[in-house]
C-alpha cells in the first residue's frame, strides 16, 4: 500500500477486527466508539509488558489509526505523512484553519499503561478544537 489513506484505512479495520476477537463489539467509526477503543487499551496495557516490541508497535499503529479515521470520518479532512514523525497526520480545515492530529505516540503511551494518556480525552479535546475553530487557527495534536 502506497497511499496514506489506505494504510490509514487498513490499521484501523484492523482495530475493528481486533475489538471483535477480544469480544468488545463493535468499533463502529463514531464518536462514542473513542471511549469502547479505551476500554480495549485498558486491557491490552495489562500484557503490554509481554509484547514483542513489533506487536507494541503494530497496536499502537492500530490504535492510532482508528483514532484517525474516526476524526475523519467525523470532521473530514486529508491525510499525510509527517515525516519527522514517521507517521499520518489528519489535517482538518484547511485552508480556513489547519486543526491536526498525530495518534500513534498518544497509543503508545495508553497501551503502555499510562491512563494519563487517555485515548477518549485526546479525541474530544481535538474534535472540540476542529469545532470551534476559527479562522487563522494552527494547531497540533500530539
Amino acid at each position: 500500500m502506497d497511499d496514506v489513506n489506505e494504510q490509514v484505512e487498513y490499521c484501523a479495520n484492523l482495530a475493528v477486527e481486533m475489538s471483535e476477537a477480544m469480544s468488545f463489539g463493535v468499533l463502529d467509526f463514531s464518536e462514542a466508539s473513542v471511549e469502547t477503543l479505551e476500554r480495549m487499551a485498558d486491557e491490552v496495557a495489562d500484557y503490554f509488558d509481554d509484547m514483542t516490541p513489533e506487536q507494541r508497535e503494530k497496536s499502537a499503529q492500530y490504535f492510532g489509526c482508528y483514532i484517525l479515521e474516526v476524526a475523519r470520518r467525523n470532521h473530514g479532512g486529508q491525510y499525510y505523512w509527517h515525516e519527522e514523525r514517521d507517521q499520518p497526520v489528519l489535517v482538518v480545515g484547511e485552508p480556513n484553519y489547519r486543526i491536526a492530529i498525530l495518534t500513534w505516540d498518544k497509543a503508545q503511551g495508553r497501551l503502555s499503561g499510562d491512563p494519563a494518556e487517555s485515548l477518549t480525552f485526546f479525541y474530544r479535546g481535538f474534535s472540540k478544537k476542529v469545532r470551534e475553530a476559527q479562522p487563522g487557527d494552527d494547531v497540533l495534536f500530539v
